[in-house]
């Protein structure tokens, strides 16, 4: 099996986990319907998995089939900033009822961080999908609001080169 075999195998395992389950589990849990040997094999990505098989997975696990998917979700819209630095020096100079979940969400990455340097916080592109459900956006739409507020610099901006 491929590489694409071996990451949608991590994927499974790792969803697996989180939710506290051996490979066991998963087969007394599910009623000897997802045999451990089976669900071991697409784990180690030595059985290939049909769509199918991996959608009931999902359904078993409770989550999106795109969570068991390698690289993430499928894009909507544009794509989120490559690189992510927030301008906290421009973020204080906006009016509350805009960037009140920015500015709260910024804060508390700085405490758990315990860096309070004031002028840049870097964020991973996790935070900015959580902040864009939160704003009810795409990544990318987010990613151009933050630009146009000056949150952002212009360069932030995901290339579109082909």
């Amino acid at each position: 099996m491929g590489d694409y075999a071996k990451a949608l195998g991590a994927k499974l395992r790792g969803i697996r986990q989180q939710q506290g389950l051996s490979l066991h589990g998963v087969e007394q849990k599910s009623g000897g319907r997802w045999k451990a040997v089976v669900v071991g094999s697409y784990e180690r990505g030595d059985r290939a998995v049909t769509v199918q098989k991996l959608a009931e997975l999902a359904d078993f696990y409770g989550v999106p089939v795109v969570e068991l998917l390698p690289e993430g979700r499928v894009p909507s819209g544009a794509e989120p900033a490559t690189k992510i630095v927030i301008n906290l020096e421009r973020l204080q100079q906006l009016p509350a009822e805009k960037v009140g979940p920015l500015a709260r969400y910024a804060a508390t990455i700085q405490s758990q961080r315990g860096d309070y340097n004031g002028k840049v916080l870097s964020i991973r592109t996790e935070d900015l999908r959580s902040l864009a459900i939160i704003y009810d956006m795409t990544p990318g739409e987010l990613t151009e609001q933050l630009i146009e507020w000056g949150v952002l610099p212009p360069e932030a901006r995901p290339s579109t080169e082909e």
